[in-house]
This record gives structure tokens, C-alpha cells and sequence, in this order.
């Protein structure tokens, strides 16, 4: 007699098993993913994200794509993060403590990430880069002139026009501003900040550093 005459192979066994297994329940499901430490796709998903917002806090007055992208993605890899960590502090400590590296991991990207853009680092940065570019192209413009750049790039901004008004000149950055037009102002005397100053219409202003100034318009 053949083999498979005298009964199921071995495969249709394991598909009669799998057929007939009791699938897990969501709660389950959930201790499992929990159980397990971040990995290989967490950790650097969190990478890129903080990447996103001090790109966002590089830009004056933010940049509405990344602000949206680096908001909603950051909130949803906190609340996976903070849903895993309280399912695993119920069900699985001996994990933590014994991959304590890796769940720490995103905590400590998310500190190294809002940290710097509290303090407007990555745009002081970006504007010291960019300053003596910005500046040679700031001798090309009289008060009161407006050059249009289209787009072109001086230092690390790409630029919509140059102006000059009063003494202050004007750089509008391409996609700057959350909901306004907005972009980098220099003037070697001091401008007031958070205030609608004399001569300068609707535009406010906020210190960078030296004489350097971001302003929106509102």
C-alpha cells in the first residue's frame, strides 16, 4: 500500500491544524506586539520624524508640509509608544529591563529632537550658514526695492524676492509661514519684536540672533 493511501500527509496535517487553531483575540494580540521590544522599523521611524521637525523649526515661521507630516506622524508614534510601554509594564517587565537600551531609545530621540527646536537651534544654524550669501545680495538691493528671486537659492533658503524698507531688509523664503508669508528680515538696529513696527505694514517680528529676524506677515 502507498504511502498516501494509508492516510493525510503531512502537510494537509498542518493545514488541518492551522484550520482548526483557535485565532488570537485582539487583547492578545496586543500583549504580544507589546511583549516584544521596538524595533527594526519603531526606532527609526522616530529617527526620521525628529528629522522632520527641526527641518520644520529650520524654516522661519515653520513650514506648513512638515509641520502637518512631523505633527500627526509624532503624535501617532507616541501614543503606539506609549500604548506598548503600559501593555509591557503590566505583562512583560523582565523584557524592559532586559532590552531597557531600545526602549529607551525613541524617549531619547524625541529629547534630541524637540530639545534643539525649542531653543530655534536648527534655525539659528541654517540662518548662520546662509548669512553672508544673504548678505552679498543684500547690497544689491536699494530702499525702497523689491527684487524678485523666483524661487532661486542664497545659502540654504530658497527665495520668493528681496526688499528693503527703511533700513530693514526683507528675504520671503519659498513655503515659509504656517498660514502667512514669512521669511528673514536683517537690520544692524534693533527692530521690536511682537509688535506691528512704524514704516513695515503688516509684518511682525521675532529675534534670531545678531541682527538677524524672522517676520510675518499678518
Amino acid at each position: 500500500m502507498s504511502a498516501s493511501a494509508s492516510g493525510p500527509t503531512p502537510d494537509g496535517s498542518v493545514a488541518k491544524l492551522i484550520e482548526i487553531a483557535e485565532k488570537p483575540t485582539l487583547g492578545q494580540r496586543l500583549i504580544s506586539w507589546a511583549s516584544r521590544p521596538p524595533g527594526r522599523l519603531y526606532i527609526p521611524a522616530c529617527s526620521v520624524i525628529g528629522l522632520v521637525l527641526l527641518f520644520e523649526d529650520s524654516v522661519p515661521a515653520g513650514h506648513l508640509p512638515t509641520f502637518f507630516v512631523g505633527l500627526g506622524a509624532g503624535l501617532l508614534l507616541a501614543g503606539m509608544g506609549a500604548l506598548r510601554l503600559g501593555i509591557a509594564l503590566a505583562v512583560a517587565r523582565p523584557m524592559i529591563r532586559h532590552y531597557w537600551l531600545r526602549w529607551i531609545s525613541a524617549p531619547l530621540i524625541a529629547f534630541a529632537a524637540l530639545g534643539p527646536a525649542v531653543a530655534d537651534v536648527p534655525l539659528q544654524l541654517r540662518v548662520q550658514a546662509s548669512a553672508e550669501q544673504l548678505l552679498e545680495l543684500r547690497e544689491e538691493v536699494a530702499d525702497p526695492t523689491t527684487i524678485p528671486r523666483n524661487g532661486e537659492w542664497t545659502g540654504l533658503y530658497s527665495l520668493r524676492s528681496v526688499s528693503e524698507t527703511d533700513g530693514v531688509t526683507h528675504y520671503e523664503v519659498a513655503d515659509a509661514g504656517l498660514f502667512q508669508p514669512a521669511g528673514l528680515a536683517y537690520s544692524s538696529e534693533e527692530i521690536p519684536v511682537g509688535v506691528f513696527v512704524p514704516g513695515q505694514g503688516s509684518r511682525i517680528y521675532e529675534h534670531v540672533s545678531g541682527d538677524w529676524y524672522v517676520w510675518v506677515d499678518h
